[in-house]
């Protein structure tokens, strides 16, 4: 049995058990209505049959002479307003009679009435073809293709209607679900006033850009400031201006957003717990001096093994890289794992960039640096934004580089085919 017909017995159901609970007191008022009918027929015949008797008592008397004709006449009226009390009571019991057809005929009406407008009410205000499986699955399964239809007629309606900020926001939101990053920016940007007064709308805009530019720094900074001064507590902007902070590499900034961040999240969570791990990243890193400042033999006994250089990117490959796009600057160890041994993230207008990996860079419950004798460099120009290769980054590396060394010169120069 498919679901609509299950629906459809359960409804019908419950129909006839309201109309049974309804038709019920009716049919027992007419049944009882007819037995009174029944009782009154009988007694009213009793009644004449005694009067009768009565009178031609009265008249066997009067004609003997034992009762006067005065006496007659009173006893006579006296019976004849009895007879007429009962008459009046034959009218009580023809109205019973009358109300024995009336509840039959009003129970037959519910009977027959109150399932149809059921059905007829269902028909004109519900959804029957909502009972259909069949119907809402080919309703949910929605294509791709619609989907971008629909966006795109959002977006046609919107050029004709330019000061609709709600409209602006939805079709933001609807390319970020698609992935196109950069025209929900754009959309963002049309919302106007809308989004200036809403935290939530400023930290998704900002997300937007640095999607699209591979870069938190710049507008996208200036938004989530705006955000929280709207709101200091708004979870996503505390979460990407920790972000844009530790790209700054000022990393007590990016400790006190995300602190605040793990205040709204749950204790013990898997999400909690990767914060904390990144608050005590940070906060180690905030108490140690800037890479320009570390000098002397303690500050470098302290920090272990290093290795320093420079990373640049080949003028041949100038033009296929943006100032936003995001680098990374790996150290592996060369056993063949890729989880890095320290890693920055900087972006290609910062190059040609100065770096330098020690033991305090590495990554949480990771190996460190001086555990290898030699390691391997390699600086990538992501251009999804991400750690992951992917076709189209642009990288160089160096293979062999000993512990201690600081003039690696490494050249971003080849194309991830």
């Amino acid at each position: 049995m498919t679901e609509m017909n299950v629906f459809a017995v359960l409804a019908a159901l419950l129909v006839a058990a309201v109309t049974l609970r309804l038709l019920f007191p009716l049919l027992r008022a007419a049944k009882t209505a007819a037995g009174a009918s029944r009782a009154s027929d009988e007694r009213r015949e009793a009644n004449l049959s005694i009067s009768r008797d009565q009178l031609a008592e009265l008249e066997r008397e009067r004609d003997e002479g034992s009762l006067s004709p005065a006496d007659f006449e009173q006893a006579k009226r006296e019976l004849e307003r009895r007879l007429l009390e009962d008459v009046q009571g034959e009218d009580g019991g023809e109205a019973e009679k009358s109300a024995a057809p009336t509840s039959r005929k009003t129970a037959f009406a519910l009977l027959f009435i109150l399932p149809l407008a059921a059905a007829a009410g269902y028909a004109l205000l519900g959804n029957p073809r909502g009972l259909d499986p069949m119907q809402t699955q080919a309703q949910a399964r929605i294509s791709p293709d619609q989907i971008e239809g629909m966006v795109s007629k959002l977006a046609e309606k919107l050029k004709k209607n330019p000061d609709d900020a709600n409209g602006w926001v939805m079709l933001a939101r609807s390319y970020k679900a698609l992935g196109r990053y950069a025209e929900a920016a754009e959309a963002y940007s049309h919302a106007g006033a809308l989004v200036d007064k809403e935290a939530v709308l400023l930290a998704d805009y900002a997300e937007m850009l640095a999607q699209a530019s591979g870069s938190l720094q710049g507008k996208p900074v200036e938004l989530l400031a705006r955000a929280l001064k709207l709101d200091p507590d708004e979870p996503q902007a505390l979460l990407l201006s920790g972000a844009a902070a530790s790209d700054r590499r000022d990393f007590g900034a990016a400790a006190e957003h995300w602190s605040r961040l793990l205040a709204q999240l749950e204790p013990d969570s898997d999400d909690a717990k990767a914060l904390e791990d990144a608050i005590g990243k940070a906060r180690q890193l905030a108490a140690q001096p800037p890479h320009g400042e570390r000098k002397g033999a303690a500050a470098a006994a302290a920090a272990g093994p290093s290795i320093g250089g420079q990373v640049s990117l080949s003028p041949k490959l100038a033009a296929e890289a943006k100032p936003g796009d995001v680098v990374f600057i790996f150290a592996r160890a060369e056993d063949g794992q890729r989880m890095p041994l320290a890693v920055m993230r900087v972006t290609a207008g910062d190059l040609p960039l100065d770096f330098r990996f020690d033991d305090s860079m590495a990554l949480p419950g990771g190996r460190k640096l001086s555990e290898f004798k030699t390691v391997s460099v390699e600086a990538r120009i992501a251009k999804a934004g991400k750690a992951q290769t992917s076709s189209g980054d642009l990288f160089g590396n160096i293979s062999g580089v000993k512990l201690g060394r600081q003039d690696v010169r490494l050249t971003i120069d080849r194309v991830q085919p």
